[in-house]
């Protein structure tokens, strides 16, 4: 699997993650004693540049506690070596989170999921988990993880809604994407936006609706339309940070989604005509 090289030259952005460790210091936690002193050296691992350190810190975590998801997420991340052997990391992690929250708080806090902070290895495993099944081929597992989650979490802190708007297009599944867009309709991103613009020309190809939602969407973010169609090269990797309407953005929307435009014939063309 792929991953992103380290330059000595770059500066490392400090792991989101790390902030969670705060959260859980100064709020307390609900979990057992070595739960909770496993994932302490999981937000350790996350605060060290050393990958060797990070993982031996995971697997002491996980001899501490198996239901430490984020150990598991941990090693999915940076020592699986396959495919396969990172879903099999992910299922164990989202195994584990299962067992750590036990079924009533699926039952109690399905809704608000994210919000407890206990919550969040669970989804992160259960996000890996259906990333890399999307991957693998088995797409229609992949999508149903992704609407469960969004199910415990409509909030979706994860942005588990954009990848599954893509899968639901690249999959042809236009009613079912009509209705994820409804239900998230305030969203302004351009995984959003264009999303409107490829169903509308799918639906109706060049017609008043159609140029309606590009003219919107060319507003929002103007770099896609360059980069869907290679007149601006795309970096080996998404970027980590993006922001709304610029060339991050853009980026990380196509390569999520440019199979489902490339996949519809003369869909790019006709974008570009308005970029020109």
């Amino acid at each position: 699997m792929a991953k992103k090289p380290s330059h000595d030259n770059i500066v490392k952005l400090p792991d989101r993650r790390v902030m969670e460790g705060l959260m859980s210091q100064m709020q307390g936690s609900a979990l057992d004693q070595a739960l909770q002193e496993a994932q302490e050296l999981v937000y350790q691992a996350w605060e060290t540049d050393d990958p060797v350190e990070r993982i031996e810190l995971a697997e002491e975590a996980l001899t501490i506690s198996p239901d430490c998801a984020d150990a598991w997420v941990l090693l999915a991340e940076e020592s699986a070596e396959t495919l396969g052997q990172a879903i099999e990391y992910y299922r164990k992690g989202m195994e584990a989170g299962e067992r750590a929250l036990g079924e009533k708080t699926f039952e109690q806090d399905k809704g608000h999921f994210w919000g407890i902070l206990e919550t969040r290895p669970y989804m992160r495993a259960r996000f890996g988990l259906a990333d890399c099944l999307w991957e693998k081929g088995d797409r229609e597992a992949a999508i149903e993880h992704y609407r469960q989650m969004l199910e415990l979490n409509p909030n979706d802190n994860q942005g588990v809604r954009h990848i599954l708007l893509g899968c639901l297009l690249e999959e042809k599944r236009h009613d079912e994407a009509d209705a994820l867009l409804a239900t998230y309709a305030d969203d302004p991103s351009a995984v959003w936006c264009y999303s409107k613009v490829l169903l509308a020309y799918r639906r109706e190809g060049d017609s008043e609706h159609s140029r309606a939602y590009r003219k919107a969407a060319m507003e929002q973010n103007r770099f896609v339309p360059a980069y869907l169609a290679g007149r601006r090269k795309l970096p080996k990797y998404p970027p980590d940070y993006i922001g709304i309407g610029d060339k991050n953005e853009a980026i990380a929307y196509v390569f999520d989604n440019r199979k489902a435009w490339r996949d519809t014939p003369g869909a790019i063309p006709w974008l570009l005509r308005a970029a020109n």
